[in-house]
């Protein structure tokens, strides 16, 4: 795990994160939701802008931390390393949207400068699927099973376990 940053943000992640969808319109970042935080610039961690992130789960270990992976606006295209999500009202532009599959990343809720909007269950679950099987060459996404299991969550069961 990378240090977190001493002025706030959002941090590589190494634990193990329980995922869940839960988003709720109550000015608090929750699981489900595409939120902006700080992200240092994989090259140089005393560096980075801050950019919109799917909150996927919180961490096992201390549930005080979101787990969530970057959002870009850029074609990814034939990139496995990128899950298409469409677009969204979390742009405001309105353009398509990649998840990055391979770089979880932690942040504190008071880290998180906004909350954006929920993405809808079925792409959530999409992500979470395609993340559990990210290359393990890089960063990806080791998970719990997460603790409710009906519904969308019962479909989460056992992705993660490796």
């Amino acid at each position: 795990m990378t240090e977190q940053p001493d002025r706030g943000g959002a941090w590589d992640f190494g634990g193990r994160v329980r995922p869940e969808y839960s988003p709720r319109r109550d000015d608090e970042p929750d699981p489900g939701e595409v939120v902006w935080a700080w992200v240092p610039y994989e090259e140089d961690a005393a560096v980075g802008k801050d950019r919109p992130m799917l909150v996927i789960g919180h961490d096992v270990a201390d549930e005080r931390v979101l787990v969530g992976l970057m959002l870009s606006s850029k074609d990814h295209d034939g990139d496995r390393a990128w899950f298409p999500v469409g677009a969204g009202p979390w742009d405001p532009e309105h353009r398509p949207s990649w998840v990055r599959l391979d770089r979880p990343l932690g942040v504190h809720a008071a880290a998180v400068r906004r909350e954006g909007a929920a993405i809808p269950a079925e792409t959530f679950l999409a992500v979470v699927e395609r993340a559990a099987g990210a290359p393990r060459s890089r960063r990806a996404v080791p998970a719990a099973v997460p603790q409710r299991r009906s519904g969308l969550l019962g479909r989460l069961k056992g992705l993660f376990r490796r």
